[in-house]
């Protein structure tokens, strides 16, 4: 599994928002990812230095549709946090 294939897509929220300043960016990963590897990929795609990675899995919410009910795909996400030293992730600065 490549680095591309563990990192899904950046979670862009208020509460993702607040952190960007800290240097703590979320992004949604692959289920079976480790800490370890998703520090591994994020400092390989953007050229950083992760401090801690904090996860956390999300169940799919219920869902209806008229009389059906399903839910939405289950996600792991993860939060990541930078060390002081290292330079911000350029996709986020346009968003702080």
């Amino acid at each position: 599994m490549t680095a591309y294939d563990i990192i899904i897509e950046p979670i862009l929220s208020e509460k993702s928002y607040d952190g960007i300043p800290e240097k703590r960016y979320t992004f949604k990963v692959v289920k079976s990812a480790t800490k370890t590897q998703i520090k591994a990929a994020v400092e390989k795609i953007f050229g950083v230095k992760v401090a801690k990675v904090n996860t956390s899995n999300y169940d799919g919410k219920l869902k209806r549709m008229g009389r059906n009910e399903g839910r939405r795909a289950a996600y792991k996400k993860a939060i990541v946090t930078l060390t002081q030293e290292s330079k911000a992730i350029e996709f986020f600065d346009s968003m702080a």
